[in-house]
């Protein structure tokens, strides 16, 4: 096919997860996490937090998702973030975690950490390293089901944003 013939890349839409997304965003965490990569995560969990999940969709499919969870006053956690191996280094998953940032400050949540095997992309993000153990007992429970509990290898992330509290 030349260029001129080439049909043009359908643009990446980000946007709250539905119903219709739990089974392809089951099957990217499964993927990664068959590779220890992330945390895995039953249909029964993901249809409980789908409110909590965003998508990137790319003409109809799922290629990328990522869940901003509230974990305490001011305090909001991006999980469960996977951008399909193909589609990877195209600024999807900067484009996920943006979009949990602006929901956090929607809500008025000034903090937001993830636990990742990869600091480097949250701190271009303008995340920066944090110790584990500064964040609340309450973040841990997602701890007790992975496999490498209790020899972590992942590393904790904030960002503190500024919000507007609203009465």
């Amino acid at each position: 096919m030349s260029k001129a013939t080439r049909r043009p890349r359908r643009p990446v839409v980000i946007r709250q997860a539905c119903m219709a997304d739990v089974e392809p965003i089951f099957a990217l965490i499964t993927a990664f996490s068959r590779q220890e990569v992330m945390l895995p995560r039953s249909r029964a969990d993901l249809y409980e937090s789908l409110r909590d999940f965003l998508v990137a969709e790319r003409g109809g499919a799922v290629i990328g998702c990522g869940a901003l969870t509230i974990e305490w006053d001011n305090l909001a956690e991006i999980k469960s973030l996977a951008v399909a191996r193909p589609q990877q280094r195209r600024g999807i998953g900067t484009r996920l975690v943006k979009a949990c940032l602006a929901e956090a400050r929607r809500l008025g949540i000034g903090k937001v950490f993830a636990l990742t095997s990869s600091p480097s992309f949250f701190e271009r993000l303008g995340f920066i390293r944090v110790d584990r153990e500064s964040l609340p007992h309450k973040v841990w429970s997602d701890c007790l089901k992975c496999t490498k509990f209790p020899d972590c290898d992942e590393l904790a992330v904030a960002i503190e944003q500024k919000v507007s509290r609203r009465r």
